[in-house]
């Protein structure tokens, strides 16, 4: 080989570590941990929880005054035939 092909070889090299090293520095996004922050997300956890028992207390309370309403016997169910609205 010689003095030219031995520069030529060199320049590729450098050029082949130079694309290869900018291409990961640009585009790319910044690793992000899938779950940043354990103890705020755990916090938020707590929340979405009270909140469900919240409503499911609510659930609870109408469905205890249905059954007595259902265990007094003052419910009448009437039903009606469904009637067709009419378009103008």
């Amino acid at each position: 080989m010689n003095g030219r092909g031995v520069a030529l070889l060199l320049a590729a090299a450098v050029a082949c570590c130079c694309v290869l090293g900018l291409s990961g520095s640009f585009g790319a996004a910044p690793a992000k941990a899938p779950f940043a922050n354990p103890v705020e997300q755990r916090f938020e956890m707590i929340e979405e929880l009270k909140g469900i028992r919240e409503l499911l207390k609510q659930q609870n309370e109408l469905l205890r005054e249905q059954n007595a309403l259902l265990k007094s016997g003052k419910l009448t169910v009437v039903v009606a035939p469904e009637t067709k609205a009419t378009t103008p």
